[in-house]
């Protein structure tokens, strides 16, 4: 059981792991242990996370979110399967966290008066500053 807050944890039961062959450094050991994790949370069918959380997970998730609403993550960057799958469980309950916090609401601002007029008066002075670059008319 993965404890995410005080109100949502995952079972075990809702984490499919599998292990392969990693690539990258490791030499003979490489070919013969399978130490990368592909970590699968059924997260559309969990019973334990509301339908908001659900929806931002799903966002949040991006490509990791798959066509029947599983959350995959894949981990090989330690040699060992034991500390891959403790990062796969970590990143997951990182990822759920973040997706508990409700965003906040964002409330459209307007620039002031004060603030529009400053800016046509700067505009207004760099024209004239540019105008009286050019050439002088002779006498």
């Amino acid at each position: 059981m993965m404890k995410i807050n005080d109100r949502i944890t995952i079972e075990d039961w809702e984490l499919t792991e599998q292990f392969t062959r990693a690539s990258g450094p490791g030499g003979q050991n490489v070919n013969k242990v399978s130490s990368a994790v592909e970590l699968r949370f059924e997260a559309d069918r969990s019973p334990n996370l509301p339908d908001p959380v659900k929806r931002r997970l799903r966002r949040l998730a991006g490509r990791r979110w798959t066509k029947d609403g599983a959350v995959v993550l894949q981990v090989s960057e330690e040699r060992s399967q034991a500390r891959n799958r403790e990062i796969a469980r970590e990143r997951l309950a990182e990822l759920i966290a973040k997706a508990c916090e409700k965003p906040k609401r964002r409330i459209p601002t307007k620039v002031s008066k004060n603030q529009k007029r400053k800016r046509v008066e700067a505009k207004k002075k760099r024209a004239e500053v540019k105008a009286l670059r050019g050439k002088v008319d002779g006498v």
